[in-house]
């Protein structure tokens, strides 16, 4: 990983210091690309589409466009939340036998996660981490046939990268830069907000949630937390494996808070393997299911009618390599295969296959110095963060 770039501009000049490393696949690619990396780190930049490209400008401006738009997706469908917000520490304090069966046993496959990762006092220790992750995206073509299995990647993928400050689950701040472009998220325990280099600001729609990627072995004490509300649906092996599967659906209220009149959250699961031989997470999956309505069909999505174009996306991590870093065992490296779908009445159907392959190369805990001011929003969403307080 490279933690500073040479002055593009100045030969004699010191480097730049850069606020995310860059792995060595992207360092050495087209001085041009590098160039366009850089501008690309100023979100006044958006505007211009050479910010986040590594096109010649003598390039027509759809390719460009649609090179944009490839990118963005990827980002996104790389960044998901969780489905729900993580609880207070409930997988530390809930008893054992005050609920169902399939309840108990989840709680009791917890403990044995939370045995597994360190203990419960050393991950209760934990106020604060980081992490410093690089990753390899490749996606497939479209394909309009539903049914199409063995879809292939087109071309050798991108390379990106990304750091994840977090204090508590319900502080965090996440940079990741892919292909030129830069995604930055955050959430300051009230709103949870984003801004890239190709579009601007938003808030996210509903209470703020942590992202998955935290979950996928790189934060037990939020991954025991979330699945305390899980319940034990059977047995699978995974990498030779034997696992107890616990699957948690979003509640209705928590979907109704993520809804808005043009779109509307139909489900969203997730589901953890954990290893009966090691306690450790061995697999997450997540499943979300959504309905986008245009104006002049908003309605119920749900009522027998054709009234919008549903969304499909399911993903699959598999996580190991698990290593202790002050007490805390955390896995250093997996591989996600997700799927997305679009379906639905007047529109094209679409399939898409992305593979990831990621791997963190630093990591730590409970640092000296962040407070919550490192996660404010951005300046342009203060008023919307301010509102929602109230």
């Amino acid at each position: 990983m490279r933690k500073l770039c040479p002055n593009l501009d100045l030969e004699n000049a010191l480097d730049t210091v850069l606020e995310v490393p860059i792995p060595e696949e992207m360092y050495n690619g087209p001085i041009p690309d590098m160039r366009a990396w850089l501008k690309g780190q100023a979100f006044d930049k958006a505007c211009e589409t050479d910010a986040c490209t590594g096109f010649d400008q003598t390039t027509t401006v759809r390719p460009q466009m649609a090179r944009i738009s490839e990118i963005q997706m990827l980002m996104v469908l790389s960044t998901p939340l969780i489905p729900c917000p993580i609880p207070h520490d409930r997988a530390f304090s809930r008893s054992i036998h005050d609920r169902s069966v399939q309840a108990s046993t989840a709680r009791y496959i917890l403990q044995q996660y939370i045995a597994a990762t360190g203990g419960q006092d050393a991950l209760q220790s934990v106020d604060s981490m980081y992490a410093v992750g690089k990753l390899h995206i490749c996606t497939s073509a479209f394909y309009t046939d539903m049914e199409e299995e063995g879809m292939q990647p087109k071309g050798k993928g991108e390379y990106g990268t990304y750091v994840l400050w977090q204090k508590t689950p319900e502080l965090w701040y996440f940079d990741f830069i892919m292909a030129g472009c830069k995604l930055t998220m955050g959430c300051n325990g009230h709103v949870a907000w984003k801004q890239s280099t190709m579009k601007r600001s938003c808030i996210t729609k509903g209470p703020p949630r942590p992202l998955r990627r935290s979950l996928q072995g790189l934060d037990p004490r939020a991954t025991a937390n979330i699945f305390s509300g899980a319940v034990c649906i059977g047995e699978k092996t995974i990498s030779e494996e034997e696992c107890f599967i616990l699957k948690l659906d979003a509640s209705p209220a928590a979907l109704q808070d993520r809804s808005s009149d043009g779109v509307e959250v139909i489900h969203h699961t997730i589901w953890g393997f954990f290893s009966q031989r090691t306690g450790l997470l061995m697999q997450l999956e997540d499943s979300l299911l959504l309905c986008m309505k245009s104006p002049t069909r908003l309605g119920p999505s749900r009522d027998g009618g054709d009234s919008g174009v549903y969304w499909e996306t399911h993903s699959e991590s598999v996580v190991g390599d698990y290593r202790y870093i002050n007490g805390i065992n955390i896995a250093h490296a997996g591989h996600t295969t997700g799927t997305m779908l679009r379906y639905g009445s007047g529109a094209v159907n679409h399939k898409l296959k992305i593979e990831e392959t990621w791997v963190i190369e630093e990591a730590d805990f409970n640092l000296s110095g962040l407070t919550s001011d490192y996660f404010l929003p951005p300046a342009d969403l203060n008023e919307g963060s301010k509102a929602q307080d109230k």
